[in-house]
């Protein structure tokens, strides 16, 4: 194949976007899900995907302070975005105050679906959307965690609601 003909065949785009606080450029087909370009080009992988139907939130970054499902987003969509996975919250107040809540409540089982409930907490507790325990209720509602740790997730939330009131 001809350098001429390959270069009309590539549909990827200069993706530029803010990760973890730090910009960065890659190439990328604008289809190519959120989650695949953090993990594949970015080895960002703390971005779990689970089901990749957005059924889960195992997948869950924020997007612009947002949580979103990153197996559903387009790569393409976020161009000049600001994304945070669970690799860029180290050094987020929230996010430790949520770890130690985890810990102390055992609200970790097997840790897969974490990453995922760490970003959605942090983001809505951001948002000021964790009034009561039914609030965190919905709000979590979208993050499964297949062994069952539901009622301690809820409780270490709690705590750090609790504890910013």
């Amino acid at each position: 194949m001809s350098t001429a003909s390959a270069a009309l065949r590539d549909d990827r785009l200069t993706l530029d976007l803010t990760v973890n606080g730090r910009a960065r450029s890659l190439r990328a087909e604008p289809r190519t899900h959120l989650g695949d370009v953090l993990r594949d080009a970015l080895d960002l992988t703390g971005t779990h995907l689970g089901c990749e139907h957005g059924v889960c939130g195992a997948c869950t970054v924020l997007l612009d302070g947002e949580p979103a499902r990153a197996c559903l987003t387009f790569s393409g969509a976020c161009a000049g975005a600001e994304i945070v996975t669970i690799e860029g919250l180290d050094d987020d107040p929230i996010a430790g105050a949520l770890r130690a809540a985890f810990n102390r409540e055992h609200a970790l089982q097997c840790g897969y679906c974490t990453p995922g409930q760490l970003c959605s907490a942090v983001g809505m507790l951001s948002e000021g959307h964790a009034q009561s325990r039914d609030e965190i209720r919905e709000a979590m509602s979208g993050n499964i965690c297949r062994c069952g740790a539901y009622t301690n997730i809820v409780d270490a939330i709690e705590d750090v609601r609790s504890e910013r009131a």
